[in-house]
């Protein structure tokens, strides 16, 4: 993938990651199992492309991080949300399309 890295957030470094974040974070919640959260991956990184500045990017695989997972009540996956000074201010469940998820970053980014 070109431009920005996405970075894995998990249940150790979560705080460190999103709670204590200057800057806006967008969270995806996924496995790869999961046959939506391929089809979530493409915008995921094109989002993460465009918004070089200004936003960081993390992914969350359930599986692997079950104590962030059970805290925020993720039951369904894909799931969007976005923290801004630590506070969830956005949450989506299900597949999105890139202008939806582009345009609720545009309300949370400086």
């Amino acid at each position: 993938m070109e431009g920005k890295q996405i970075l894995a957030a998990n249940d150790s470094n979560w705080t460190t990651e999103v709670d204590n974040s200057q800057t806006p974070v967008f969270v995806e919640f996924w496995a790869p199992w999961c046959g939506p959260c391929q089809t979530m991956m493409p915008i995921v990184e094109s989002l993460s492309e465009e918004h070089q500045k200004g936003v960081k990017f993390v992914k969350v695989n359930v599986d692997e991080s079950p104590g962030v997972t059970q805290r925020l009540s993720v039951f369904s996956i894909p799931t969007v949300m976005i923290f801004k000074e630590g506070k969830q201010v956005f949450r989506f469940v299900g597949v999105a399309t890139k202008s939806q998820l582009s345009n609720k970053l545009k309300m949370f980014v400086g």
